[in-house]
């Protein structure tokens, strides 16, 4: 204050508490993928990075739903590649998304057997260039991210439904996420629409983002051919040869791919087949005329009438939602497919939901607590069926690269059966939820440090800051974030001279604090010792 020179009373008011630690958000994942639109009124939002909060903001900055077309075409053992989903027993490489087959019997003994292959279509038909190609997944994700308790996210929209899925775009979208300081996961779901490789790539970019350059988020990583098993191609044994060893504690993995409830089969219709010339036609026609009558039949002509509309295009067009219930109701086969695409759209890797489950734990129990042994919402099954003695590989190996284990069990529905990062050997990173808890720590931390920056390297200051710290962490331990009957247990901060720095630090200005934490674990393995004992009374 200044010079007293009038005689008089003086106030002077002294704070007496030190600054309060506000704990950050610990689960606002970012999502990078395509979107239908990416507008603020006028303002164009493709690689940048917008906040949301719910599916209908979602609509409303990047639009709806993409066309996915699937192709239709007859298949048989000599054309295996065709539907590489389906033959990986032949030798082919493993396409990134599953396929479907369709036996159709002949109707006597002259026709015989035939099967006919199903799987979304890599580009749309030439005669239709306007329709978007298939391999968007964004817009899935999004809903199956909400489904499962998803809050507040981040969307870099790095392509409109007209662009290839590209590995650089989608690293360029993680580099424009160093300019945000909220988001503390990263998710990339259209990543396995991509090559292996260049799936790998854009993972490893993910985690080197998440632990080496901005070293405060959490990568959630989706296996690519999730939905394949170790049989049948092994994609584990790929992701853990090929991932590297950077930044592992980073990140974590689930398998298998997850069979969703998000799409329904009146989503589909004949409009998102493409076939040769008149297959299509041609096989509904047969399902519609099982006894084969005679074309010259009333019924059978009419059927076949509303059938040929398909094909039809410019004035005599149908009304494709009238077409859709007619063709529903006449030809068994119509609805056989229309299945059949729904459940190829609804098999998503599970990295979306796993985000929304990483949102929901943490907002019910704390970031402390492991997100496993949860419920996936909006899931039927698992893609692979996964045993006890399955999981012993996944979740414990001599490499270390845990994956999580996504299982089914009688009477409880389709859990998350693992809490590891890929880091699994390590002792100090092994799980999930220490992982993210500790970045919890340290960004709170860090983030009320500021205000101490150039504050004399006193005493005084190293007082104020180590009680701050102090208060901080007894409310993680009193919330059960940090392991110990007393607090001295649980966490310790040391400051000083002599104790923390040396007389030359404060000449160059350095003011070192040593924070000691007991992050509690998950009780991974539970055993109860059962013995007999002798007859008391």
């Amino acid at each position: 204050m200044s010079a007293m020179k009038t005689p008089g009373v003086y106030i002077v008011e002294k704070n007496a508490f030190p600054n309060s630690i506000v704990q950050v958000a610990t689960a606002v994942p970012a999502f990078i993928g395509h979107t239908e639109t990416a507008m603020n009124g006028n303002t164009p939002l493709t690689m940048t990075p917008w906040r949301i909060s719910s599916m209908a903001e979602f609509h409303r900055y990047f639009g709806g739903p993409p066309t996915v077309m699937f192709d239709l075409a007859e298949y048989d053992d000599k054309t295996p590649t065709e539907l590489p989903g389906l033959t990986d027993e032949t030798g082919a490489t493993p396409d990134s998304l599953p396929a479907a087959t369709i036996t159709i019997p002949g109707r006597d003994a002259s026709e015989p057997t035939k099967k006919y292959g199903l799987k979304i279509a890599d580009d749309p038909a030439p005669s239709d260039a306007s329709v978007a190609s298939y391999r968007y997944a964004l817009y899935g994700a999004m809903r199956l991210f909400f489904q499962n308790g998803g809050g507040p996210c981040w969307i870099v929209s790095v392509g409109g439904y007209d662009a290839a899925i590209e590995k650089d775009p989608m690293e360029q979208g993680i580099m424009v996420l160093k300019k945000e300081e909220e988001p503390t996961m990263v998710v990339i779901p259209e990543a396995t629409r991509l090559t292996r490789m260049d799936c790998i790539n854009v993972q490893q970019q993910m985690l080197k983002h998440c632990g080496a350059d901005m070293k405060n988020r959490f990568a959630i990583l989706d296996m690519f051919a999730g939905y394949l098993d170790r049989d049948g191609g092994d994609p584990v044994a790929s992701f853990r040869g090929e991932l590297g060893t950077n930044n592992l504690d980073y990140g974590a993995a689930y398998y298998p791919w997850v069979n969703t409830s998000i799409f329904e089969a009146r989503d589909f219709g004949f409009h998102n087949i493409q076939a040769e010339d008149t297959l299509l036609v041609d096989l509904l026609k047969a399902s519609a005329n099982p006894a084969k009558l005679e074309d010259d039949d009333p019924k059978i002509k009419a059927t076949f009438d509303e059938i040929e509309k398909i094909g039809l295009s410019g004035d005599k067009a149908p009304d494709p939602d009238i077409l859709d219930k007619t063709l529903r109701a006449i030809a068994p086969l119509y609805v056989e497919l229309t299945n059949k695409l729904m459940e190829l759209s609804n098999c998503m890797s599970p990295g979306p939901a796993m985000a929304g489950i990483y949102t929901a734990v943490d907002a019910a129990r704390g970031v402390w607590k492991a997100p496993a042994n949860v419920s996936v919402n909006s899931v039927v099954s698992p893609t692979i069926k996964i045993s006890h003695e399955d999981q012993e590989d996944l979740n414990v190996t001599p490499q270390g690269k845990s994956i999580n284990a996504i299982r089914p069990f009688v009477g409880e529905g389709v859990l998350v059966w693992g809490a590891r990062t890929l880091d699994g050997n390590s002792l100090d990173w092994r799980y999930v939820n220490v992982r993210r808890t500790m970045i919890m720590l340290e960004e709170s931390v860090k983030l009320a440090a500021k205000a101490y920056v150039f504050e004399p390297n006193t005493a005084n200051t190293w007082v104020t800051m180590r009680s701050m710290i102090e208060n901080f962490l007894h409310s993680v331990w009193k919330a059960g974030g940090l392991a110990g009957a007393v607090p001295e247990d649980a966490y310790s901060v040391h400051v000083g001279l002599g104790e923390t720095m040396t007389p030359v630090d404060i000449l160059e200005g350095i003011l070192r604090i040593t924070v000691l934490v007991a992050v509690s674990r998950p009780a991974e393995f539970i055993e109860i010792t059962f013995q007999q004992q002798l007859q008391k009374s």
